[in-house]
């Protein structure tokens, strides 16, 4: 059982936990404090679960995003130096995570893209055309061949052209942020941007 003194003792430095600021929170946590880790977590966890949704477009690999990527700033907080902002550190983290699952994604894309039918090999994206065509042939055609530039384009870009176009026009984040976040200049970041915003232009041309 606390006596009091103890009891007071504790309460001050539950006070005193509260008022940290983030820079205090990550030497804490650095330094084992395992209450410092969980308040951090806390403080980003909606943000990384928005940003892990907005870029995947899945509950379920953005909950698995999540996971792992407080699992690897847990294993790596001793490594972070302060040379950048922590929001930026963890963004770089989940980034490259799904970075690497859009990759995953591609390939297994483009391996079951194909389909064999009784006429031979087809997309599968022309066989849902074919169903939806019987319902409203003129509406499907407009909206399949939509929905095939949008395709043709996006399966043209790199993860990382994908993923700059994302955090920019879903995420609301400044090229600098997104530069920061993808560990390269925030020139770089715009150069790619152009790119895929001068894809989409040409490709959907007629569509807007």
């Amino acid at each position: 059982m606390l006596n009091g003194d103890t009891r007071v003792a504790l309460t001050g430095q539950n006070r005193l936990a509260v008022n940290m600021d983030e820079s205090s929170l990550i030497r804490a946590a650095q330094a084992g404090d395992q209450d410092a880790f969980e308040r951090l977590v806390r403080g980003y966890d909606q943000s990384v679960l928005k940003l892990a949704y907005s870029l995947l477009r899945s509950a379920d690999d953005a909950q698995d995003i999540y996971q792992e990527a407080f699992l690897r700033v847990h294993k790596n907080l001793h490594q972070f130096r302060f040379d950048c902002s922590f929001h930026t550190w963890l963004y770089r983290i989940v980034t490259n995570l799904c970075l690497d699952l859009l990759r995953k994604r591609k390939v297994r894309k483009e391996e079951s893209s194909v389909v064999d039918t009784a006429e031979g090999p087809r997309d599968r994206a022309e066989l849902t055309g074919d169903t939806r065509a019987s319902i409203d042939p003129q509406r499907a055609l407009v909206s399949g061949q939509l929905r095939q530039r949008i395709d043709a384009v996006l399966g043209e870009l790199t993860a990382r052209e994908r993923m700059v176009f994302e955090l920019r026009h879903f995420e609301g984040m400044r090229l600098r942020a997104i530069g920061e976040a993808l560990g390269t200049s925030e020139e770089a970041a715009k150069n790619c941007l152009f790119r895929v915003t001068q894809k989409m232009r040409v490709a959907l041309g007629d569509f807007v």
